[in-house]
């Protein structure tokens, strides 16, 4: 994006700049791909009729949804043949993100993979509706579709997401906890102490992106999850630290190999103990670890 900073039109969208970003990074998952969408949205607002534009935040949100939509249908094919799973690409997240509870929840690698299994159009009537509490005749604008088919759209994509997403926001006070002993029983080594901390179903994704060495599918059960850290991080030789963080606003852990980042390690927790294990090792997927990016739902 480009433009003078004391232009009005440049000034409205620098002011919704972080919303914008939320709602394309929400939408597809993929740092790189909303930053796309908001120059692509960037290019079309300086184009239109600023005179005529009522409600800016608004006109905003619909030209970067239908933005990001567009790109969520292109990228989608792209994913299905993507070598090994595909995992968001993580955010460094500053602490006030942690702190919004809904808002961490709604970035949240659990959530966003949960979304993952929604069409372009479910996920982002549920996006907008669900997480930005935006009216549905706006969303009908931004989809192009009628708010009576809108309000069927998000009623199928609730139901759907409630019946795979966690019951209950943990907070990140108690994901700092379980990371602790986590981390404390991969680096001693201790195969009790790490079958303590995971959750007897936990699964293990790992994305290399046909980059790095990653397991192709995923690693499901404690025992086998166990095993897999057992025979170190992604089966990687050589020196192996790590690094406590917070990513997505959830926290986290940096994994450095001979003290080069290696990849970034997301947990998802419930009762305690460790259910979801996300390791992003594809370095095209590490751009945005290595400073904070500013969030917000308003």
């Amino acid at each position: 994006m480009s433009g003078d900073a004391d232009d009005p039109a440049t000034e409205a969208f620098l002011a919704h700049r972080n919303l914008l970003f939320t709602v394309a990074y929400e939408v597809l998952g993929s740092a790189a791909d909303a930053e796309d969408v908001l120059q692509e949205a960037w290019l079309q607002w300086v184009r239109a009729d600023q005179e005529a534009v009522r409600d800016r935040r608004a006109f905003l949100v619909r030209i970067t949804t239908r933005q990001a939509l567009n790109r969520l249908r292109t990228v989608k094919r792209r994913r299905e043949s993507y070598v090994g799973p595909w995992l968001p690409e993580p955010l460094l997240t500053a602490p006030d993100v942690a702190e919004d509870v809904e808002l961490a929840e709604s970035v949240s690698m659990a959530l966003m993979l949960v979304l993952e299994t929604l069409s372009p159009t479910e996920r982002a009537v549920f996006v907008l509706r669900e997480v930005f509490d935006i009216d549905y005749d706006e969303i009908a604008a931004a989809v192009d579709k009628s708010p009576a088919a809108v309000r069927q759209i998000a009623h199928r994509a609730r139901r759907h997401v409630d019946a795979r997403r966690p019951r209950r926001a943990v907070s990140s006070a108690e994901s700092r906890t379980v990371l602790t002993s986590f981390r404390h029983a991969v680096e001693t080594g201790d195969p009790q102490a790490l079958l303590d901390v995971l959750a007897p179903d936990v699964v293990l994704m790992s994305d290399g992106g046909g980059i790095r060495h990653a397991a192709l599918r995923p690693v499901a059960g404690a025992e086998r999850v166990s095993r897999m850290f057992g025979g170190g991080i992604g089966k990687v030789e050589g020196e192996i630290s790590t690094e406590p963080t917070s990513i997505n606003g959830h926290a986290a852990l940096l994994v450095y190999l001979n003290g080069e980042l290696d990849g970034v390690m997301a947990i998802s927790v419930a009762n305690a103990r460790i259910t979801g294990l996300y390791y992003v090792r594809n370095p095209e997927k590490l751009t945005h670890v290595a400073s904070a990016t500013p969030l917000t739902l308003h």
